[in-house]
């Protein structure tokens, strides 16, 4: 009876000290696949924070990029595992420069929060580069200096790093991908800041929407080719390299242009933003809700698959969806009230369930334009459409290591149960 007690103890114990493991890793690790989503509140009918994570969790984000470093969001996102990038607003930029300024903007937005909430990078501005204040412009390599060194200084540098996300209007020709180039006027500040990505370890963000170049010439933009769908794809002449889909033809053109400008391989490129408009104004080609479901439905399934690009085949794109909700107090055409994956009730914006039964997604590398990635496992228990790279749990029980301990364990306990050891 001992004997068969302490088998019994062993094999409801294991189990359990398994699963805590499997879940303390779980929730300290991005997977490298897991998508990225954005996460802005340019809205006066949103949910509080606290209530978004069930939302983001649905998705299987694992990643949320903000434009702002607000405390009652920071907090919430404290002990879920969720890796945070927090947004400096163009405003905040020039003043940051100051040592000091910068060190005490750390000390206030960063250091309260960490570790408990994991904030990982802070973007400094947003399409700085591309925009026509040259006073920001000017500013924003010397603030993200001194945003580094501040963090240097508290010891936070290895866990949190510093960049800025771009448009592709940065981009003096972006087709074909192997001939891209930054533009001329723009090259005294891309090299050094390069040369800053590269030192720091941290990423080049770029914000990327094939949807942009799709609504500027519909007759001539194959949409199959802008959605991920299936289509003949495109070759590019000088590395003959063949893409089954506009953004990672967009993400190698940036790739080229880093290179030509002399960053390398060296720094890694992510997209900030993508996404797709489910809703538009009467000229804005292609903003449906199909559209949109197509689009980041099969974004989704390529991530949660570590599809590279055809220039970077075993590197899987890390990409931030744009954006969580739609957002009722964005300025602009109809079409940017309207890139939310959830309304502002938390209800799907359009059906993901849907878009999870797409057979085939364009993302090719070399020769091939269309494949078939693995399928996406839904571990939501709200029925939205779920990406995720975990694989699903088998029963602990019976896992290979448990039932090689129990065996040991029962085998020299009836051995020393033979003996007279035990009874």
């Amino acid at each position: 009876m001992a004997v068969l007690s302490l088998l019994l103890l062993l094999l409801v114990l294991v189990p359990i000290f398994t699963f805590s493991s499997a879940a303390h890793s779980n929730a300290s690790a991005s997977p490298p696949s897991s998508i990225g989503v954005n996460y802005g509140q340019v809205a006066d009918n949103l949910p509080s924070p606290p209530d978004v994570i069930p939302l983001l969790l649905s998705l299987g984000a694992a990643r949320v990029k903000l434009y702002d470093a607000d405390p009652a969001v920071l907090r919430a996102f404290a002990g879920t595992g969720v890796e945070i990038i927090i947004g400096l607003p163009d405003r905040c930029v020039p003043r940051l420069i100051a040592p000091s300024a910068a060190l005490a903007w750390v000390k206030t937005n960063l250091q309260p929060y960490l570790p408990a909430t994991r904030i990982a990078a802070v973007t400094v501005g947003n399409e700085v580069l591309s925009g026509n204040d040259s006073v920001l412009i000017r500013s924003l390599l010397p603030a993200m200096q001194s945003l580094h060194s501040a963090l240097v200084a508290l010891g936070l540098d290895h866990q949190v790093t510093v960049t800025t996300a771009h448009s592709l209007a940065v981009l003096a020709v972006s087709y074909p991908p192997s001939a891209s180039a930054f533009r001329r006027e723009l090259l005294p500040y891309v090299a050094p800041l390069l040369a800053f990505l590269a030192k720091t370890c941290s990423p080049f963000l770029i914000n990327a929407y094939p949807y942009f170049a799709y609504k500027a010439d519909p007759k001539r933009v194959d949409l199959d080719y802008a959605l991920f769908e299936p289509n003949a794809g495109v070759v590019d002449p000088g590395s003959g390299l063949r893409y089954g889909n506009m953004l990672h033809a967009q993400v190698d053109a940036v790739r080229a242009a880093i290179a030509a400008a002399g960053g390398g391989k060296a720094v890694e490129v992510v997209v900030s933003e993508t996404g797709w408009p489910s809703a538009g104004d009467d000229d804005e080609a292609g903003a449906t809700a199909e559209n949109a479901r197509r689009y980041n439905g099969n974004l989704m399934r390529m991530v949660a698959a570590r599809k590279g690009t055809p220039s970077s085949p075993g590197a899987p794109l890390q990409v931030y969806v744009f954006a969580l909700f739609n957002e009722n107090l964005k300025p602009g055409p109809s079409s940017e009230r309207h890139y939310g994956l959830f309304k502002p009730d938390g209800t799907p914006a359009y059906d993901f369930l849907a878009a999870n039964s797409s057979a085939t997604v364009s993302s090719s590398s070399g020769g091939n334009t269309a494949e078939s990635p693995s399928p996406a496992t839904d571990t939501s228990s709200t029925g939205y459409y779920t990406i995720s790279s975990a694989t699903g749990m088998k029963p602990l029980l019976w896992h290979p290591t448990v039932v090689v301990i129990a065996v040991m364990v029962a085998a020299t306990f009836q051995y020393y149960g033979v003996l007279g050891y035990l009874d």
